[in-house]
């Protein structure tokens, strides 16, 4: 495994590996990989000839009272995991390299935005948008690799290929469980045991308005209602928002046909955690 830290290099790299009739992959991380990440690192494996791995952890998608000083960093760790599942070079820019001191331009997709999480989290999404538009232009990847659990970027990063007429595959790779339903998160790290277990709350709301759709409900305030009355019996829950809505417009729906995205956000402690699941 090759370990590149710079923009040129890694340019060079994906230059070679075109003209050499490779199919690249890319799986844009922030680190502290988790068995979601190498999920998707398997995924890139069986559908590309060269796996390349960004680690990154982006400033600018995050809020000036968000976590990114704070976010998980395992550098040394990640490397080891990235060379057990088999990538073939690890990009590892650092904050100055990809955002000089006169950068001005920024990257931003309208309208799927300004649901979900896009209210509660201003200019993260503009932030997700730029980094990803020049992870691409730099690691010049065919395939991209996401993962179900951030839904509402996997959707935003698609509009945003479809709108700019970039070359690139999106490809998306099912949420990864931890054995209680939670979702893998490197934000996960930030719980405590007893957050840990209040976490198993976001899962099983979920599950329990896929069931009531299943047997028939169709009004998405009753399904609401009843999840939030589930995760606010866990004292240490805050609810941030819970949304049924449509699996590619993300708009609140008034009445449940069809396939149906179940998102939501909910505080436990002080740790933001997300979650979904598409139900048809």
């Amino acid at each position: 495994m090759k370990i590149i830290w710079m923009i040129r290099q890694m340019q060079q790299a994906a230059d070679r590996l075109r003209k050499e009739g490779r199919v690249i992959g890319l799986v844009p991380t922030m680190g502290a990989l988790h068995e979601g990440h190498l999920s998707l690192i398997q995924a890139a494996r069986k559908k590309a000839d060269r796996v390349v791995v960004s680690i990154f952890v982006n400033p600018t998608q995050f809020g000036p009272a968000e976590d990114f000083h704070q976010y998980p960093r395992d550098p040394k760790g990640d490397q080891e995991k990235c060379k057990k599942a088999g990538v073939d070079i690890l990009f590892m820019p650092s904050v100055s390299e990809m955002y000089p001191k006169d950068h001005a331009t920024f990257v931003v997709t309208e309208r799927l935005t300004d649901v979900l999480c896009g209210p509660f989290r201003p200019r993260h999404f503009r932030g997700v948008t730029t980094v990803v538009t020049q992870l691409f232009n730099i690691v010049k990847p065919h395939l991209a690799f996401f993962g179900q659990k951030d839904y509402q970027q996997a959707v935003v990063i698609q509009q945003m290929v479809k709108d700019l007429h970039l070359d690139v595959e999106i490809v998306t790779a099912p949420t990864v469980r931890e054995r209680d339903g939670v979702a893998m998160s490197s934000r996960n790290a930030y719980l405590s045991t007893e957050e840990r277990q209040a976490a198993r709350g976001l899962y099983r709301s979920l599950l329990l308005g896929q069931e009531l759709i299943k047997k028939g409900e169709k009004n998405p305030l009753k399904i609401k209602a009843r999840m939030e009355a589930l995760i606010q019996k866990e004292p240490l829950a805050r609810i941030e928002y819970i949304s049924l809505c449509h699996p590619k417009t993300l708009q609140e729906i008034e009445r449940v046909k069809g396939q149906t995205l179940m998102a939501l956000a909910v505080w436990i402690g002080q740790t933001r955690l997300i979650d979904n699941i598409l139900v048809k």
